[in-house]
């Protein structure tokens, strides 16, 4: 089983967002009673289900935040100018220099 996509996520609406993350949460629980009780089979289920909540709970904070998810192509774009900016902010001024 693949780890679930955080678009799936994206997709959902509020109501359904916080209903996925409480019966993540409940999972989870389940998922260590078994453990306890030694009747857990699938342990890769534990990365499944803490990986599903913290997209859920990241998602939730991003729309608390107003934060619009960027694409790839958007970040790559915004790390070469980052990247210029700093290698000059680096560099000691002119001002600095005569001081």
């Amino acid at each position: 089983m693949a780890l679930p996509k955080i678009a799936d996520v994206r997709k959902l609406s509020d109501e359904e967002l916080d209903t996925e993350i409480v019966a993540a949460k409940k999972k989870l629980f389940e998922l260590r009673l078994q453990q306890a009780t030694r009747r857990l089979e699938k342990t890769h289920e534990f990365k499944h289900t803490r990986h599903r909540i913290g997209q859920l709970l990241t998602v939730e904070r991003e729309r608390q935040l107003g934060i619009a998810p960027k694409s790839a192509s958007d970040k790559s774009e915004e790390t070469l100018p980052l990247a210029a900016s700093t290698k000059e902010a680096t560099k000691p001024s002119a001002t600095q220099e005569e001081e």
